[in-house]
This record gives C-alpha cells, structure tokens and sequence, in this order.
C-alpha cells in the first residue's frame, strides 16, 4: 500500500519538480527533507557534503538549518552551475564529484573540521557511479554520523526501470565490504515512505 501511495505521490507531484525552498528548486520528497532536518540537528555536522548540487535548493535549505543550529557549513558539488545563490556557509565546487582534485579539496575541508561530518550523495544515481562515491566519501563521515544515499527508489518502482541499476546494489555492494557502515533502518523508514530505501548509512562509534 505504502508503494502504491509512492508511486501516486510522485506522479501527482511531477516526483516532486515544483517543491521549493524560500522560492528556490528543491527538488525532494518532503517527508525525507523532514527525516534530513531531524538529522542534522541531531548530529549538528561541523561539514555538511552534498554531491549533487542542481538548482541549489537543497543546499540553501541546510544552510539555514545550521544558521538556526549557529554552526556548520555546506559544501554541494555539481558538474555545472544551474544558479545564482549565495550564502556565508555555502561552498560551491564546480567538478565531477569522483574526480581525484575534487575529492582532494573536500577530504582536506573534512579533514580540518572541529566536530562532526556528514555526507549526502544525490549526483548521478546509477550504481557504478554511486559506488565511486561511497568509496570516496564514506571515509570522510565521522564515527557516529551519516551518509545518506539517495534515490534508492530508482530500484523499486517500475516507473524508474530505465535508469537500474540504481544507488541499491552500490549500497548493498559497500556494506558487505565496510563493516564500520550499518543501515539505520528506523530513520530510512520514518514515514514508511522515502526515496532513499536503505540510504541511511550509520557510522558506528569507534569499537561498536
């Protein structure tokens, strides 16, 4: 039922293409913006990384959750730049998300961060590549924090089966080789609805 109400949900929103954020394009289920905002007032990142940057709406919508927090910055990665936003605590890189220059800068801002990182990966979602992301950026999310894989629905629903394999099997592929990460189950179902089944990776704290 929840799966037929989904797919219902996405045709009826045009899968959400005229959501925004204070004007801006957010394109995203807004139950899992929800899910996303409990995170991270919960883990209050030092580093928020996003891969995908798009239209920008995402990014200015976590921004202003850490102006409410009163710390944290944002760094979103996009290939091109589809718009003209600005904000104190936004980075925006222009390049290829796995790209070794890349990868390099944003390792060093995760790196010089005094407090918690965590990572979002909504670029391009077919499998290979969100593999390569993973095995790039999970390393950076600190013990006790988050990564979230989005998009998983790619896999489940049939309107989306030109476009599998999807973030799923990278995320399974990962898991079985990196035992440090574990699904948080209860937050990737915290409104029995999501794009992102099972994208909510957990770091464990050190020696759990």
């Amino acid at each position: 039922m929840s799966r037929l109400f989904l797919a219902d949900l996405i045709d009826a929103t045009d899968n959400f293409g005229r959501t925004t954020w204070l004007g801006e394009p957010i394109r995203q289920n807004l139950m899992d913006l929800w899910t996303i905002q409990e995170t991270i007032w919960e883990v209050k990142p030092a580093l928020l990384v996003e891969c995908g940057t798009a239209r920008g709406g995402s990014a200015l919508f976590y921004a202003h959750l850490l102006d409410g927090i009163g710390r944290g910055r944002v760094i979103t990665i996009d290939r091109a730049a589809r718009h003209r936003l600005a904000h104190p605590r936004i980075e925006f890189i222009l390049g290829g998300s796995v790209a070794s220059d890349v990868v390099a800068r944003v390792g060093e801002a995760a790196r010089a961060s005094a407090g918690p990182v965590m990572v979002i990966l909504d670029s391009d979602h077919a499998a290979d590549h969100v593999r390569a992301e993973l095995e790039r950026y999970a390393p950076l999310v600190t013990p006790g924090s988050f990564l979230l894989a989005q998009d998983g629905i790619v896999d489940v629903l049939g309107e989306f089966v030109a476009a599998r394999p999807g973030p799923l099997p990278a995320i399974a592929d990962f898991l079985r080789q990196h035992g440090e990460f574990e699904v948080d189950a209860e937050r990737s179902r915290r409104f029995l609805i999501s794009h992102h089944p099972r994208g909510w990776l957990r770091r464990k704290l050190e020696g759990g």
